[in-house]
């Protein structure tokens, strides 16, 4: 049976997720299930630069008014005195009140990089601004946790490419849309066939491929299963995110042994007309995160859920000629749970007065916030992991 080429770009489609990190599915068994109470990451990417001045809003602040003529939010949710919330994201308000948000202000990094390509990579590998890793920071816990522990503890993306941040040297996480169709894919008779003639193929790359192809048909059943297993009752929105956190959830209540799922949204490249598109995207955030936390309250596990928002750059503190913003620096951080030590605004605003060029000058590491999630929230050792030693949060 000759395999090719279109045949073989369609065999790489089925294995892609799976292809990027060989050993998960293999580890994917019963007996290595985790604790189902112990805590879980759940990482939820803002893409392309979400404004975070319109985000949490300076209410007193003249400056940002008179920077903002035309787009500063006017109706915002009050925190404090000083502070108020995007009105499209009232259940953050609502989690504000409950004690069950905590807001870090003027996220960045050292000589801040403007593309959303290398930014968001800084943030996916927790590397230096002029350092180049081929590894993510959730990637090198994987490879860290699968020494360290008896049994390797997993990372799941729901989306049909892995990001960087999940990549490490040995061990990678495992990316997929949907559990039904990875399911229902896998048990097409042609993509059986092929394994069945070729599992045994001399070239090592082409080998390893349909290694990873037989993986992936063989345990697709068991993700499928797993993401049923507990299916929730709870009313998600019928949006993409909605979808996404309801396979979270039903996956967080079965037994699977996955720890870190990943999640992404956007695009917040809002240098156009932006208060409309970003409010429709913080509508869609505001429905799904409203329905993912009752649905974990209702089963009491929402002490063990960390939720954890970025985005990879904020945007600049005056408004542009198109009445929206153009790519910026620091931005804030948004931590939902059930379990935080410290709640509501963790430090001060952005300093308005105090600029780079038009820019928010980052008070607070990013890298500073991974290792607090790494050492107290998923107990791993953070300095190996990241390299970093310069302290911790208190508010897990």
């Amino acid at each position: 049976m000759i395999i090719k080429r279109r045949e073989f770009l369609k065999i790489s489609s089925l294995a892609s997720a799976s292809f990027l990190m060989p050993g998960f599915l293999k580890s994917m068994t019963l007996d290595q299930a985790l604790n189902p109470t112990q805590k879980k990451l759940i990482v939820l990417q803002f893409t392309g630069g979400n404004d975070g001045l319109n985000t949490i809003i300076p209410t007193t602040n003249d400056i940002y008014f008179r920077e903002r003529n035309k787009i500063a939010i006017q109706d915002s949710l009050k925190l404090d005195d000083n502070t108020g919330i995007n009105p499209a994201l009232s259940f953050f308000k609502e989690l504000y009140d409950n004690g069950e948000l905590s807001v870090l202000n003027n996220v960045g990094y050292p000589n801040p990089d403007k593309s959303h390509f290398r930014s968001m990579n800084i943030w996916h590998s927790a590397s230096k601004s002029d350092e180049y890793l081929e590894t993510g920071w959730i990637g090198r816990y994987l490879d860290e946790e699968c020494y360290r522990c008896q049994h390797p503890t997993q990372a799941l993306e729901v989306d049909d490419m892995l990001s960087l941040a999940l990549k490490g040297k040995n061990n990678k996480a495992f990316a997929f849309k949907d559990p039904k169709k990875l399911y229902q894919t896998s048990q097409e008779k042609y993509f059986k066939s092929i394994y069945d003639h070729h599992h045994n193929h001399d070239d090592e790359t082409v080998s390893y491929l349909y290694q990873t192809l037989g993986s992936t048909i063989n345990n697709a059943e068991y993700i499928f299963e797993k993401s049923k297993a507990k299916k929730t009752a709870e009313d998600y929105p019928n949006t993409k995110l909605g979808k996404d956190f309801r396979t979270v959830a039903s996956l967080i209540k079965s037994d699977i042994n996955t720890q870190v799922y990943y999640l992404s949204i956007g695009s917040f490249d809002t240098h156009v007309n932006q208060n409309n598109r970003q409010r429709k995207l913080f509508e869609e955030i505001n429905g799904a995160i409203k329905s993912f936390v009752a649905d974990m309250k209702k089963n009491g596990i929402f002490n063990d859920i960390l939720l954890m928002t970025f985005s990879e750059f904020g945007r600049r503190v005056a408004q542009n000629a198109s009445n929206g913003t153009d790519h910026g620096t620091a931005n804030q951080m948004f931590f939902i749970s059930g379990g935080l030590k410290k709640k509501g605004l963790l430090n001060d605003l952005p300093n308005l007065e105090k600029l780079n060029d038009g820019d928010l000058i980052y008070t607070e590491d990013f890298r500073k916030v991974y290792a607090t999630i790494l050492k107290k929230w998923l107990n791993a050792d953070s300095s190996k992991i990241l390299g970093w030693k310069n302290g911790i949060y208190d508010f897990i």
